[in-house]
């Protein structure tokens, strides 16, 4: 079934065509909860939550943008009402993160390879979580969820030049962050 008919009966009431949207879009709502949060239970709750307020905001969906796009939104501004309200915008100074990356020796290079790889990702995403707003959510929704720039433009409600100039400006910030780890003994890393 088409995504417009189970919108269209999901407003009518239908719990087993909202129940097939929900089935759809669970995985991408939680990473983007999770890449928001760094809490896989506070994301999952986060993600459950944003279904329950696009089920009772049904109603109301023009179907103006697509339902993915419209309930992105509705994870964003909930994510970010809960950081807000719990006080839990997570911002650690970038010494601690560089003094929580030292490499472990390790036996076998795959392990080393991933223990690195893994490393990585953590600092990429503690840096990411110290840009202001605006930038983490750019910077997830594009390079970490994978979003076009229409669909992040759609999400974010912005022109596509905006999606792009923050974006770059992010990347840029975001470069800055990084560099101290960068500078370190081993190069790069891959980042």
């Amino acid at each position: 079934m088409e995504e417009k008919e189970l919108v269209r009966l999901s407003k009518e009431g239908d719990e087993e065509a909202f129940a097939s949207l929900v089935k759809k879009y669970r995985i991408k709502v939680f990473n983007l909860a999770f890449s928001l949060t760094r809490d896989r239970d506070t994301a999952d709750d986060l993600a459950q939550e944003a279904f329950i307020k696009a089920y009772y905001a049904l109603p109301r969906f023009q179907l103006r943008s697509g339902f993915g796009t419209w309930l992105y939104r509705i994870t964003i501004n909930h994510v970010r009402d809960f950081l807000r309200k719990s006080g839990r915008v997570k911002r650690l100074p970038f010494d601690e993160i560089k003094e929580s990356s030292i490499l472990q020796e390790d036996n076998t290079m795959k392990k080393e390879k991933e223990f690195t790889e893994e490393l990585r990702r953590k600092v990429v995403h503690e840096t990411i979580q110290t840009l202001p707003e605006k930038h983490q959510v750019i910077l997830s929704l594009r390079d970490i969820q994978g979003f076009s720039y229409e669909e992040v433009s759609r999400i974010l409600k912005i022109s596509p030049g905006t999606v792009d100039s923050r974006l770059h400006r992010a990347r840029k910030l975001l470069r800055k962050k990084l560099a101290p780890f960068l500078s370190q003994k081993g190069g790069n890393h891959g980042l």
